[in-house]
């Protein structure tokens, strides 16, 4: 279909299958590492380098084939591409759609959509489909559109992409309300998406329930954040071993590019935690440092929201904030110097 073709209602739930499932005969293009920085470098599981980790970048050589060891015996629990994802097993956790008994179905028809962006749709919904995440439907009475949203990369995606989510199944009573329409028809999901109401609560609950035993122990969780620690090289290892080994046994899959092994520093919740203790995360103070003066109470609040993020590493915060804090009051004249 072209970009400027609107749908009549009973072309909803038209798929061009072939065009999307057709198998390309040109080979993957190669994997592109991300620049990692000075403390983190790149290490491979198999002589071909196709199966990248990264890891601490002040490691001992010995320290070094350790780990890599212990990574190679557990590569089931990495996951390079989408279709490394497995699906967690449902009788861990599973993803209902509850309605309220007089809601009433929403079926959106599609709009016109920019050209440029028409090729990204195609790309991601026959990724999708080819691993199973989504499945035409032409029957369901809950359609949305598919919303698109530029990303730091400066690709652009569909919205109902975070790979960490796609792990745990929709109920299939409740498959048909993950409906979305694009150009080349309309789809449901079998897995959980990014963008659905208590989603991260949801995984939340998931993540709990898996790692109950080893929770305070030796990690902690929050939604797809894991931090593993321990106070040596070799209790961190087992502690390690020991994570994804039960990542394996529940089918679940991390993402390689967002896993930091072995590392003595890193970004946990917006904050830098070492041996050291926590401390800020100068790259939030630079966007807090570039933010222009505000002009309008909505950029006000913005600015507060950002400052305050930190506010138990500055003393008196409220204090500092008040003047600020005031053009926010009612029947206060908005001047800012």
């Amino acid at each position: 279909m072209s970009a400027h073709l609107v749908p009549s209602p009973n072309q909803v739930g038209q798929t061009d299958l072939k065009s999307l499932t057709e198998k390309s005969s040109s080979p993957p293009p190669p994997m592109e590492l991300k620049p990692l920085l000075n403390h983190l470098k790149y290490a491979y599981l198999d002589k071909e380098q196709q199966l990248p980790v990264i890891i601490a970048n002040n490691l001992y050589q010995e320290q070094e084939d350790k780990l890599l060891e212990v990574l190679r015996q557990h590569k089931r629990a990495i996951g390079w591409k989408l279709s490394d994802l497995p699906d967690i097993n449902p009788s861990i956790c599973r993803h209902r759609i509850l309605m309220e008994e007089e809601i009433k179905p929403i079926r959106q028809q599609q709009r016109r959509l920019n050209p440029t962006i028409l090729d990204v749709i195609k790309k991601e919904v026959k990724k999708l489909l080819a691993t199973g995440i989504i499945y035409p439907i032409s029957d369901s009475q809950w359609v949305s559109l598919v919303q698109v949203v530029p990303k730091k990369s400066g690709m652009t995606v569909m919205k109902n992409q975070q790979d960490e989510y796609m792990q745990i199944h929709i109920a299939p009573e409740d498959q048909h309300k993950t409906t979305f329409t694009c150009p080349f028809g309309t789809f449901a999901y079998t897995l959980m998406p990014f963008g659905l109401c208590n989603v991260s609560s949801m995984f939340q609950r998931c993540m709990t329930s898996i790692f109950s035993d080893l929770l305070q122990e030796c990690m902690e969780v929050f939604t797809d954040d894991f931090t593993v620690y321990a106070d040596s090289f070799k209790a961190c290892l087992g502690n390690l071993f020991k994570v994804l080994k039960r990542c394996i046994d529940t089918n679940l899959v991390l993402n390689f590019e967002k896993c930091h092994f072995l590392v003595t520093e890193g970004i946990v919740l917006g904050h830098l935690v070492s041996n050291r203790g926590i401390k800020v995360d100068k790259s939030k103070i630079d966007i807090i440092s570039s933010l222009p003066n505000p002009s309008s109470m909505r950029e006000v609040r913005s600015i507060l929201g950002h400052a305050g993020f930190y506010r138990i590493f500055i003393k008196n915060f409220s204090k500092l904030a008040l003047p600020l804090s005031r053009l926010l009051q009612k029947d206060v004249e908005f001047k800012f110097d």
